[in-house]
């Protein structure tokens, strides 16, 4: 029921939003360079909770609630890109920090940091538009069960994320100390996470698609 080709769509899509620098990664890079690659991994169980949340949630309806209010949809999708330009400004600006910059921070518990993880996925504008906006695009209607199509998609999605966020939790300290050791790397490094940010930020605001009632 779910073609090869939406499972594709889905993991192409999934693999350039959670390569964009964005919260979850730099939440989750700053407490595996401040506190250890545990901290990372557990805040990452955060996330991963987070985005449950949000496939339920998308899942069960709010694609219609968007569909349903084209002007609540528009104004999350322009919050979202307004946030992601914001982001791109804080990466280029002068004086400006590296996603894998070391930050010094007070070691936290791991119900915190899961915590953390959790909260900062539900506030974070690209999980909101993946589910209540990208994903519901690969749904076939034709085709039916729908719900099963909805979590089947989502789970690609946290696979996705899941594999490449465990990965940069485990290589962050090594990253940071290769571009602490190397400035002009580090430079360039923030100048193109900040060019990215901000054509996706163009694309977002610009983009004319709307929710897909699955």
């Amino acid at each position: 029921m779910v073609t090869f080709g939406a499972i594709l769509g889905v993991t192409l899509v999934a693999l350039g939003m959670v390569l964009t620098p964005g919260p979850n990664m730099m939440y989750l890079v700053s407490r595996s360079i401040s506190q250890g690659r545990r901290a990372g991994l557990v805040s990452l169980g955060g996330v991963a909770v987070g985005f449950l949340v949000y496939l339920t949630l998308a899942t069960l309806g709010l694609s219609v609630v968007f569909a349903t209010v084209p002007g609540l949809y528009v104004a999350v999708k322009l919050a979202g890109a307004g946030y992601l330009a914001y982001l791109a400004w804080q990466a280029v600006r002068p004086g400006g920090t590296s996603v894998f910059a070391a930050v010094e921070l007070p070691p936290d518990s791991n119900r915190k940091l899961f915590t953390m993880g959790l909260v900062t996925n539900l506030l974070n504008p690209k999980a909101a538009i993946m589910y209540a906006s990208l994903i519901p695009q690969f749904v076939d209607v034709r085709a039916g069960h729908l719900l099963v199509q909805g979590f089947v998609l989502g789970g690609v999605q946290i696979a996705v994320s899941m594999l490449v966020n465990t990965a940069i939790v485990l290589a962050a300290g090594t990253i940071a100390v290769f571009l602490a050791k190397r400035p002009a790397w580090l430079r360039i490094q923030r100048y193109v996470t900040g060019t990215l940010l901000g054509m996706i930020a163009v694309k977002l605001a610009t983009d004319k698609a709307r929710p897909v009632v699955v």
